[in-house]
């Protein structure tokens, strides 16, 4: 049932593409919900008289704020390599290693759909993990 993206890679387009779409709708969501959280924070924030300093829960607004933030900044980032999956998908190099042009193994693209690089490289790479490569 496998078929050929690029006549290189074993993959089936339809499975990545819902796989894709399916991971890219969760991350929408949980984007909005996060940014909701964040416009709540600063809501509850603005409405406090006290400031961060010398209120004793401004610490906790604080690290929740903070916390929030790089949930979003993570979420959205993977949405990018989401989007850039899907890309490669339109233009044909889907499944392609990024950094030695061979295939990347259906295995790995099954368990990490949005991959640039096979196993190999990535391992290579010496575990400093580019976002939009590995």
């Amino acid at each position: 049932m496998e078929q050929e993206i690029s006549g290189r890679s074993a993959v089936p387009p339809l499975a990545v593409r819902d796989v894709l779409a399916g991971e890219r709708l969760r991350l929408l969501t949980l984007c909005q919900e996060l940014n909701h959280d964040l416009e709540s924070i600063a809501d509850s924030s603005a409405s406090s008289n006290a400031d961060d300093e010398h209120d004793p829960e401004g610490a906790t607004v604080a690290y929740e704020r903070a916390q929030v933030a790089a949930l979003l900044a993570q979420s959205t980032l993977r949405l990018n390599e989401i989007d850039e999956a899907v890309q490669r998908l339109e233009r044909g190099s889907y499944g392609i290693c990024a950094s030695c042009g061979e295939p990347i193994p259906a295995e790995r693209l099954l368990a990490r759909p949005t991959a640039q690089t096979c196993i190999r490289c990535a391992a290579q790479d010496g575990g400093h993990r580019d976002p939009q490569r590995a």
